[in-house]
């Protein structure tokens, strides 16, 4: 589904993506999910990001740089390029309505951060590329290749945010990053609460528990809906990829349903929430739903 310029909201966000770091299909599973999506591409779900727009600036960003960076970048700048390479002026693409500004990382786990290869110079050599993160990830990325090389190689430009501050993008525009829990091996973990002129929206697609996590109130939230239920998982040590189960997490922000629109994000291959089902329906019926790509909102 391409993305959907609506002509009375010049800020919007739109959902580029809603599987776990792996995607689906996921490499070597052979389960119906992935079957299906290796038999129909249409079937096919890339990893988890959401993109801004501010079209009154004809600006946008990428919150997080996922392996399926390429099309998601296409479809946010609606099927055009606005990245021009440096050197080679004649080849530069027209200019689109929209044009890359920046990107946003939540942290460095592979579905998250890995798509900023795409930056250096094997394929788009971008220069000065803004990529907004933490003080932990943006170390994380200067003392490791290749993504030292960006660095270096002036293709990327690091700015780093301060946990709870707003971060101005445009004046109708704002990011400001929360901490939560999750798997501490190469970096901190944030969320996003993004504001518009209108409406404000929750991002958080990793978390390892709701518990002692106050987030802000929103309009919308798109939440960590990696696993439905413990039994889709047989053989795993579950401690050891923690994050709240979507049947845990309907009880946690049932209240919020009264005033908050919530999308599940970020479910695994495994998680039966990508089949039409009982399972779907009564998260319907509880007022919840399941992201879908390409899915946008007036901010």
């Amino acid at each position: 589904m391409p993305f959907q310029t609506d002509e009375s909201a010049h800020v919007q966000a739109v959902l580029l993506g809603t599987a776990q770091d792996g995607g689906v299909p996921h490499a070597g599973c052979t389960c119906r999910t992935c079957a299906a999506a290796r038999q129909d591409p249409r079937k096919r779900q890339f990893v988890s990001c959401l993109g801004l727009a501010d079209h009154g600036t004809r600006q946008c960003w990428l919150i997080d740089a996922t392996p399926d960076f390429p099309s998601q970048l296409h479809t946010l700048l609606d099927q055009t390029s606005a990245i021009a390479p440096r050197g080679d002026a004649d080849l530069r693409p027209p200019t689109s309505d929209l044009r890359l500004s920046g990107l946003f990382l939540t942290h460095a786990h592979i579905g998250h951060y890995t798509g900023l290869v795409y930056l250096g110079a094997e394929v788009m050599n971008t220069g000065h590329m803004p990529v907004y993160c933490t003080e932990r990830m943006a170390t994380f990325l200067v003392e490791n290749a290749p993504w030292s090389g960006l660095v270096q190689g002036g293709n990327i430009n690091l700015h780093l945010l301060e946990i709870g501050s707003k971060h101005a993008l445009t004046p109708d525009l704002s990011l400001t990053p929360l901490l939560v829990p999750h798997r501490g091996e190469y970096s901190d973990t944030v969320a996003f609460w993004v504001k518009g002129p209108s409406q404000s929206l929750i991002y958080c697609p990793d978390i390892d528990s709701w518990d002692d996590v106050q987030l802000p109130d929103a309009e919308i939230a798109l939440l960590d809906g990696s696993f439905y239920s413990p039994a889709e998982l047989p053989g795993r040590d579950l401690s050891q990829i923690p994050h709240p189960f979507v049947s845990d997490s309907v009880e946690h922000f049932q209240a919020w349903t009264a005033k908050t629109e919530i999308n599940f994000i970020h479910l695994n291959h495994s998680n039966i929430l990508w089949r039409l089902g009982p399972e779907r329906q009564e998260l319907k019926q509880r007022g919840f739903g399941v992201g879908v790509f390409g899915q946008s909102w007036k901010l």
